[in-house]
């Protein structure tokens, strides 16, 4: 009897099924003793592993976590029994901690807001900031948007879009951070009386 070889050497193409499931395993096997690699070796660590252990005792892990129940949600396919701070899911283990489940539910479980609302309520905020240093911001809805096809002779070459994409962003983004410095230095520099 003896042993089979120790190595199994293979290539591997990118964007196959093969590197799909070699990447897959490799992260299996990477992840699987994760704690293992990060044990505290100092008092301060011990203690903010035992605070952080505290922490997550009392939070959600997933649908069914009793500690649901604590925000006055009642969890899905609620049991007799169950009790706060005693969920047995792996979340909530010291050796894992927070390596499993899901700490909170979706926003839109929550809030009963989808992401297409969301990026609504941070669109409006942007508006007001920079409507109220007076900035003047076009109207994208206003445009009719259509996808651009290779046989489109106007359609500058992609290069191109993307390096004037770019340059929005950042022109963007600094135009809000004026708007925000600026409001600051309103706010600041208004009278008490006023401000109240």
């Amino acid at each position: 009897m003896r042993f089979g070889p120790v190595a199994d050497i293979q290539g591997v193409t990118a964007g196959t099924k093969s590197a799909n499931t070699c990447v897959g395993y490799l992260t299996k096997y990477l992840t699987k003793s994760v704690a293992e690699c990060h044990a505290p070796e100092t008092d301060q660590q011990r203690a903010h592993v035992d605070r952080l252990a505290a922490a997550l005792r009392y939070e959600p892990c997933s649908e069914r976590c009793a500690n649901w129940l604590l925000y006055g949600i009642q969890p899905r396919n609620a049991k007799a029994g169950l009790v706060p701070g005693r969920c047995s899911g792996k979340a909530h283990r010291r050796e894992t901690l927070g390596f499993v489940g899901r700490r909170v539910l979706v926003s839109r479980k929550w809030s009963g807001k989808t992401l297409t609302d969301h990026r609504a309520d941070r669109k409006a905020h942007v508006l007001r900031v920079l409507g109220a240093v007076g900035k003047q911001v076009e109207n994208a809805d206003a445009y009719v948007w259509e996808r651009a096809k290779p046989t489109d002779e106007d359609c500058p070459p992609v290069a191109s879009l993307l390096m004037r994409t770019l340059t929005d962003r950042l022109r963007w983004r600094q135009e809000y951070a004026t708007a925000q410095d600026a409001l600051a230095d309103l706010s600041a520099t208004e009278p008490a009386d006023r401000a109240a």
